[in-house]
């Protein structure tokens, strides 16, 4: 009880799991709302639940590695997103750091993180996997 299933054709998420992926949305909605009506305390509050809820999912579907993939890029889009919010709330977001990059543009860090994460998963992982189900199927 408690651990994703899959089968070849489902997805299932225990209820308890779905439940947290819900209140991640909530709090990830709060962030940026705060983040938008400059609410700087709420902001950095919701960031702490957004991302540690980011981390816990990714760590319960690390056994499929297409929902690994898509929830670390999450996590990294919410570090960076999370970055950038706290740039602009403590006003480093605009301190250069060489001749046309600023403060807040450090975040395409963890940004470039995650898409490079989804481009491994669908250049290299996602052929090995179709090429296996091929093999398995035949």
């Amino acid at each position: 009880m408690g651990q994703t299933i899959v089968t070849d054709n489902q997805y299932i998420i225990p209820a308890k799991y779905r439940r947290m992926e819900n209140m991640h949305i909530v709090f990830w909605l709060l962030k940026d709302i705060s983040w938008c009506m400059i609410w700087r305390e709420l902001g950095l509050a919701m960031f702490i639940p957004t991302l540690t809820i980011a981390i816990v999912i990714a760590w319960r579907t690390r056994e499929i590695k297409s929902e690994l993939a898509h929830n670390l890029a999450i996590a990294f889009w919410i570090c960076a997103n999370g970055y950038w919010m706290i740039s602009e709330f403590f006003h480093f977001d605009t301190w250069q750091i060489s001749s046309s990059i600023t403060g807040k543009h450090l975040a395409i860090i963890p940004f470039l993180t995650g898409a490079l994460i989804l481009l491994y998963y669908y250049i290299i992982q996602r052929p090995k996997e179709i090429r296996q189900h091929k093999t398995t199927t035949m």
